[in-house]
């Protein structure tokens, strides 16, 4: 039987130079340029995670959170950023509110979705200690874009008329609705308010955002919930990796608060298991499987780290491998799970430099556009990542002062057990990101698929498991009778979607070979996504 693929054609590129990819063009021209002017991986990525934040609002930007692993040339161990933010000083007093309310989950719009964003932090460390060039000459290509203009993304044009009526009042989304309409796709969008914000960034550093008249605004926003001194905190941290032998490489990912372990756990689980051809319908089963059984335990362990119960290396263990893939069975769908959310507004990025420096970079809004509260005068939506915590009492994810939230993204980097750099993959996507990457991976690292087939390949998709729900797995077209078929034996219920789906990435990819070839490849699903060599 033939590998399922879908009728798209993928972005792929080879050489030896510098690579980026990104889900906008944009932003992967802004990393090439950077390059290009003797800025390293990190000055790249933070170019172009600027410029993703100014034409695709609709993902990420800087009223939202940042995660990046990062390694260096000669060297096999990432250097692994949390730069999620932490919920403000107001957090107990509106839980507590909402409880008595009688809410089970944070409203999207309310204070209590939002917690200090933590991507200036994240910038600016990754500058600080490992950029080349200056902060203000990394944004220009962001600042330039937002004062003078870009053409509308159908996603963009898509993402604010579904949320018109919503956010048409918003002082930092009038600029997305010009004569009180949605923008048309290709029309042109000015974002004078931003450039100001990412000036003052570039040129003050932190007290351009969390001081003065941005955190003023900011903390008005959410009606005091996030004070001066919750701003004055720094959010982001250097954190110890969390990673696994898997298919000949060392898989790295950014510990909890991340749920980034779940695909490196999955990985582990398949390979456990037995790799099988991807072509075999046991493969899918075998997959489907290992993300639900790493899955099921999210929402009742993953927590801010401080909170678990559980020590962060005991999720990606080898007991812990063991012990789910003595759950799986090749014949029966496995009744698993306790999640509850999903959720995603993410853009994931990409580069290498000729020295071999990579990055591994993910930046969030979460649910697409946010929280939709705006930060008036500034230009920008705050994120809406405190809907990650729980009301719960007692709870250790428990919506708390100085928390941070459960977070879905999940960035690998893929170092060679001979050493060096081998490969990175992510993708935006909320929940489904380890599934995603689990699919990708098992491509790319495992069979070693040449990159276009790779991301051809027909995914599926599979809610967040739930005890005594059952398996449920929606495929995209190629998939064929015979398989579907297949999985429904096994005691999933399959369901086909239509068309291709953007939501189901898009992913990004750049693998290394040890000649120092570079290949990339954007994902087709996303017509903006883009990869790029010099």
């Amino acid at each position: 039987m033939a590998q399922p693929t879908i009728p798209l054609r993928p972005t792929e590129v080879t050489g030896f130079g510098g690579v980026a990819v990104s889900p906008h063009r944009l932003a992967t021209q802004a990393a090439m340029t950077t390059l290009a002017r003797g800025g390293n991986a990190v000055d790249a990525a933070i170019a172009a995670n600027a410029v993703q934040g100014v034409v695709a609002p609709e993902t990420c930007g800087i009223g939202g959170d940042l995660f990046a692993l990062v390694v260096e040339t000669e060297t096999d161990t990432p250097r692994a950023l949390n730069a999620s933010g932490r919920a403000g000083s107001g957090a107990a007093r509106l839980a507590e509110e909402l409880r008595r309310a009688g809410a089970d989950d944070i409203p999207q719009r309310h204070p209590g979705a939002v917690t200090v964003p933590g991507c200036i932090d994240g910038w600016l460390e990754l500058s600080r200690t490992m950029g080349r060039l200056e902060l203000g000459e990394v944004l220009e290509p962001a600042i330039r874009l937002a004062r003078e203009g870009f053409p509308a993304s159908r996603e963009l044009a898509a993402a604010f008329a579904g949320r018109r009526e919503e956010l048409k009042d918003e002082p930092a989304a009038a600029d997305m609705y010009p004569a009180g309409r949605p923008p048309l796709e290709g029309e042109r969008i000015r974002r004078p308010d931003l450039a100001k914000t990412l000036e003052a960034i570039a040129e003050r550093g932190r007290s351009g955002f969390y001081a003065g008249n941005v955190a003023e605004a900011l903390a008005a926003a959410v009606d005091g919930n996030i004070t001066g001194d919750d701003l004055d905190r720094v959010q982001a941290d250097w954190v110890e990796p969390l990673g696994i032998d898997v298919f000949g490489h060392k898989a790295w990912t950014i510990p909890p608060n991340s749920q980034g372990y779940i695909g490196l756990l999955a990985l582990g689980i398949v390979e456990r298991i037995g790799l099988l051809p991807p072509d075999d319908p046991e493969a899918w089963h075998l997959a489907i499987e290992a993300y639900r059984l790493a899955a099921s335990d999210r929402d009742d362990v993953l927590a801010d780290p401080e909170a678990m119960t559980v020590a962060p290396s005991a999720l990606v263990s080898t007991r812990r491998i063991e012990e789910l893939a003595d759950r799986y069975s090749n014949e029966r769908a496995a009744d698993v799970g306790t999640a509850r959310r999903a959720g995603g507004g993410t853009a994931f990025m990409c580069v290498t430099d000729r020295e071999g420096m990579g990055v591994s970079l993910i930046q969030s809004n979460f649910y697409g556009i946010g929280s939709g509260i705006s930060v008036a005068g500034a230009g920008f939506l705050l994120h809406d990542r405190g809907r990650g915590f729980t009301l719960e009492e007692g709870h250790p994810n428990e919506l708390a002062p100085g928390k941070r939230p459960l977070h879905t993204l999940s960035p690998t980097i893929w170092t060679r057990a001979s050493g060096g750099l081998s490969a990175i993959i992510g993708t935006r996507g909320g929940f489904m990101q380890p599934q995603l990457i689990v699919q990708l991976a098992s491509r790319v690292m495992g069979h070693d698929t040449d990159l276009g087939r790779a991301m051809a390949a027909s995914r599926w998709m599979v809610p967040l498991p739930r005890r005594g729900a059952g398996s449920r797995v929606h495929v995209e077209p190629g998939v064929t009778d015979e398989l579907v078929d297949d999985l429904g034996r096994r005691g999933h219920a399959v369901e086909r979607v239509e068309v291709p789906q953007s939501g189901w990435g898009p992913m990004s990819v750049i693998r290394l070979s040890p000649d120092g070839r570079r290949t990339a490849a954007a994902d087709p699903r996303v017509d903006t996504a883009s990869a790029a060599v010099d």
